[in-house]
């Protein structure tokens, strides 16, 4: 059975637009010849504004402003304000970077760009601490101090903390001041027995009976220390040759409560009578007068408190230098 096939001719008369028609490639319908469309592209290019560019051919001025005060972008962000320092870009142009390897485009009026950087601390400051509380950590906590009244302070606060959260202990710290005559021991040794333990504040003791008596009895070792050692100075420091400890610790939990080192302070102090100062007590101690560097690495205090240490420990160098030079005179 044969089947007839028609021929469809086109008459010559009709025009066929080349343009309308799709003619599929060896791909099929993936591939298309497109036309004239480089010539619609062209026509919708100009109808669209023209923008100008200009190049940037300066740097943007930085300014660092601290308490309605402003530095240049020279300064350290040491020197800023402990919460956080503004970062403003002056000027009615924005810069903005594409690529490291193209040039900067500026827009003309635009707005002032400004940027928060926020000062890293350790974990145990956080956006809710007490003020006070922020102030010593930043100020304080870590410093080498080698008076003898302020370390007698320092550990009169140390043993407080035992009853007392230490924002509680820093809103107290002038009534400790006012009744301790700012935590001198000569003072406190002869003072009566019954001085300290009916002095009250809105009708309570600051501490109890057992921490008060221990300062009365640690005021009266310490003059003894003084003595033998010529100050409380020299008789703490000399557990640690005179040289703070550096710890560089990552986390808070690495942190210690106590170390063999406030261990063995602590039982040499109660050989001499002191009281109330436990391994726990002496470490605290030992963190807030400087005698151990324990601001975590990321805390911005920990590269500032180290910067002290190699300070301190420049003219102890020397010193040691002195020793050995006049030991080996008296040798010859």
């Amino acid at each position: 059975m044969s089947a007839s096939t028609e021929l469809l001719s086109v008459s010559p008369s009709i025009n066929v637009d080349s343009a309308s028609r799709k003619i599929l490639g060896p791909a099929g319908n993936g591939e298309q010849i497109k036309g004239d469309d480089s010539l619609k592209k062209k026509a919708v290019a100009e109808t669209k504004p023209k923008i100008s560019v200009k190049l940037a051919t300066g740097s943007a001025q930085i300014v660092v402003r601290k308490n309605d005060e402003s530095v240049d972008s020279s300064c350290s962000l040491k020197s800023c304000s402990s919460d956080a320092s503004s970062v403003k870009l002056a000027g009615s142009r924005r810069i903005e970077k594409r690529k490291s390897n193209r040039l900067k485009l500026v827009e003309d009026e635009a707005p002032v760009m400004t940027l928060t950087i926020p000062f890293k601390r350790c974990d145990w400051i956080t956006q809710f601490s007490d003020p006070l509380h922020v102030s010593f950590h930043d100020e304080e906590w870590g410093v080498p101090v080698y008076e003898d009244g302020k370390l007698f302070e320092l550990l009169v606060l140390s043993i407080a903390s035992a009853e007392l959260t230490w924002p509680e202990i820093l809103y107290k710290r002038e009534k400790f001041r006012k009744l301790l005559e700012n935590f001198n021991p000569s003072c406190i040794a002869k003072f009566p027995e019954d001085r300290l333990l009916s002095a009250k504040q809105n009708g309570s003791r600051l501490l109890s009976e057992q921490k008060l008596r221990a300062i009365m009895g640690n005021a009266i070792g310490l003059l003894k220390i003084q003595q033998e050692f010529g100050s409380f100075s020299n008789y703490c420091w000399r557990f640690l040759n005179k040289k703070p400890i550096n710890n560089g610790f990552c986390y808070a939990r690495q942190v210690p409560a106590k170390t063999p080192k406030s261990e063995l302070i602590s039982k040499d102090l109660m050989k001499r009578g002191f009281r109330c100062v436990g391994p726990t007590i002496i470490y605290s101690f030992m963190q807030i007068s400087g005698m151990v560097n324990d601001h975590l690495i990321a805390c911005f205090r920990h590269a500032e408190c180290n910067s002290m240490i190699k300070k301190v420990l420049k003219p102890v160098a020397k010193e040691t230098k002195r020793e050995t030079v006049n030991i080996d005179d008296t040798k010859h």
